[in-house]
């Protein structure tokens, strides 16, 4: 390792050890339902506490799905500012871009050397399915955020869906069916919990496979964080936690009704 590469790491190392000393530490349930081999795990963003808990708590080998502008120092401040603070109070939106700048040197220290893929949305998501192909079949599980920006209920934002493609290469290369895992990352209960898997099915059409597996991964991750204890869902956008809905339906009704 050069000098330099050396420098970097030891920061990376730094830095991990000091967001796990504040970070609250979180229970993975569930594992039991994790398969043996290779799987693509599918999650709530929950803004950065979803690559927190991946990093930091998830159990074995694993990989992370990294937005390659957060690996990139020229890239880190537009990509930051518009995913993380765009929506905070104009009055204060200056320190945000200002920050946007400061976290940039750090955030390239941390996801370069964190267990990272980068995730490109051009013609290098080759690139990006080529490595993750190869970590499912070193037996690796692969963490995917796929929530885009729009609602699909109180839980969770609509999925990118294109990440399923992956088993389609995958099967292709080693006549494999990959499965896919729901998790929910409840951050106010400090645990995230672990689904049924669905495996994909190769005689279908990728399209409807898409959306069948799509639909399945949202439904069962609703239906875990509704079936848990009362507790305020952390969106994937970056907004004020008093805007936070609760995980039962009811409970946010009832809260409107009287004027909470």
């Amino acid at each position: 390792m050069k000098a330099k590469s050396k420098f970097v790491y030891i920061c990376y190392l730094m830095l991990r050890w000091l967001v796990k000393v504040f970070y609250p530490k979180t229970t993975v349930e569930g594992t039991k339902k994790l398969p043996d081999e290779g799987c693509i795990i599918v999650g709530n963003h929950t803004q950065m506490n979803g690559p927190i808990v991946g990093e930091l708590y998830f159990p074995g080998k694993r990989k992370i799905w990294c937005a390659w502008q957060m690996m990139s120092l020229k890239e880190v401040p537009s990509y930051s500012y518009k995913d993380f603070w765009s929506l905070k109070p104009k009055g204060i939106k200056w320190f945000y871009k200002l920050l946007s700048y400061l976290i940039a040197p750090i955030a390239v220290c941390i996801f370069n050397n964190a267990n990272t893929i980068p995730v490109f949305h051009d013609s290098r998501i080759i690139s990006t399915y080529r490595q993750t192909v190869s970590a499912l079949a070193e037996g690796t599980k692969v963490i995917i955020f796929p929530e885009c920006y729009e609602p699909h209920n109180h839980i969770i934002n609509n999925f990118q869906d294109k990440f399923i493609d992956i088993a389609k290469m995958y099967y292709k290369r080693n006549g494999k069916a990959v499965s896919f895992v729901p998790m929910y990352i409840a951050p106010r209960l400090k645990k995230a919990y672990l689904g049924r898997p669905i495996a994909f099915c190769p005689d279908r059409p990728i399209e409807e496979e898409r959306r069948r597996i799509c639909d399945y991964l949202m439904e069962q991750i609703t239906d875990i964080a509704q079936g848990l204890p009362e507790h305020k869902v952390v969106p994937y956008i970056n907004t004020p936690s008093k805007n936070y809905k609760s995980n039962i339906p009811s409970k946010e009704a009832n809260d409107e009704k009287a004027g909470c």
